[in-house]
């Protein structure tokens, strides 16, 4: 697995360095936009929770941890407003689904790291159980590559980017491939959406990496890309198959 793993991130950075020269990928033009808390929130209190609560990952394969944590957290204060917020230390000495914590850790769980789409799905489930959480349905979704325009996939997408914008009635965890996002690199990546803006078609993104310093919009083509990588091949021995996202529907 070291060698596998050796192997891939020399492929990585050569992939990097090639965009960064040619001003390809995520280096053409200006992709994203930094992104500010919602102006009036308080019709979305769900929004507004998931904002306040979003935290960075505390270690380089821990965005599944962040994530997870900022969704639990968000959901927890507005069932509980007493509560007090969970660390991600807790959440992995709780939940101990998929080997989640010996995955962070830096040899991982038998070589692998970090978390594929179906095991993020049932790690969210299971630390949704772990909470007493009242949930209607966790849905875990793959997009598949060079979907149409309005192909059901897309369509069932922006309802739910819509039905959290609007309505609050869920939040979204996206599994991408954050260098199609972002000038970085082209990785297995997790972090919730923050907002989404139906008249100018962008999503917000709360990316958990503490190198994305500040949330980003982008549009949805080209967030649509980034869940819809089925990622290199040189990831599939560590499980990683394809991206998509992770719909937690409150009511």
């Amino acid at each position: 697995m070291n060698l596998q793993r050796n192997l891939i991130r020399p492929y990585l950075y050569t992939r990097y360095f090639f965009h960064r020269m040619t001003g390809t990928g995520a280096f053409s033009g200006n992709r994203i936009r930094t992104a500010h808390p919602p102006a009036h929130p308080q019709w979305n209190p769900l929004k507004q929770a998931i904002w306040k609560y979003h935290v960075k990952q505390f270690h380089e394969s821990s965005c599944s941890v962040a994530t997870v944590v900022s969704c639990i957290n968000a959901i927890r204060s507005l069932e509980n407003g007493d509560a007090p917020p969970i660390s991600q230390t807790d959440i992995l000495d709780r939940v101990t689904t998929g080997h989640w914590k010996e995955r962070m850790s830096n040899g991982g769980y038998h070589g692998r790291r970090g978390l594929p789409l179906p095991l993020l799905g049932q790690v969210v489930k299971d630390s949704i159980a772990a909470y007493g959480l009242k949930i209607r349905t966790v849905d875990v979704v793959q997009t598949p590559k060079n979907a149409p325009a309005r192909s059901p996939v897309r369509t069932r997408l922006k309802k739910c980017l819509r039905d959290f914008d609007r309505h609050g009635s869920g939040l979204i965890i996206t599994h991408f491939d954050q260098g199609a996002l972002v000038p970085t690199l082209n990785i297995p990546h997790i972090s919730p959406v923050g907002a989404y803006d139906e008249a100018t078609d962008r999503v917000t993104m709360l990316d958990v990496d503490p190198e994305q310093e500040n949330p980003y919009q982008v549009d949805f083509g080209t967030f649509y890309k980034g869940l819809s990588s089925d990622y290199h091949h040189v990831f599939a021995t560590f499980g990683y198959g394809s991206g998509g996202y992770i719909y937690i529907q409150t009511h």
